[in-house]
């Protein structure tokens, strides 16, 4: 069993974050304590509460719609 209460976001910075890339708005992946940006086909992944909105530090989404 996997307890990920340690990776929640205070939800008023989740109102104000956008994806680095399209500058679309994410949606928190509480299970996977990610921030995913489907139109970047990206998860920003969140440590110890705070988000990492690198690029170079985003997973690669496997169902990125085509034509994005």
């Amino acid at each position: 069993m996997s307890d990920t209460h340690a990776t929640s976001v205070d939800p008023k910075l989740l109102e104000i974050l956008v994806c680095p890339l399209t500058k679309e708005p994410l949606d928190y992946d509480r299970e996977n304590g990610e921030l995913i940006s489907r139109k970047a086909g990206l998860a920003f992944p969140i440590r110890n509460g705070i988000p990492i909105m690198l690029v170079d530090e985003a997973r690669q989404l496997d169902d990125t719609p085509a034509g994005s």
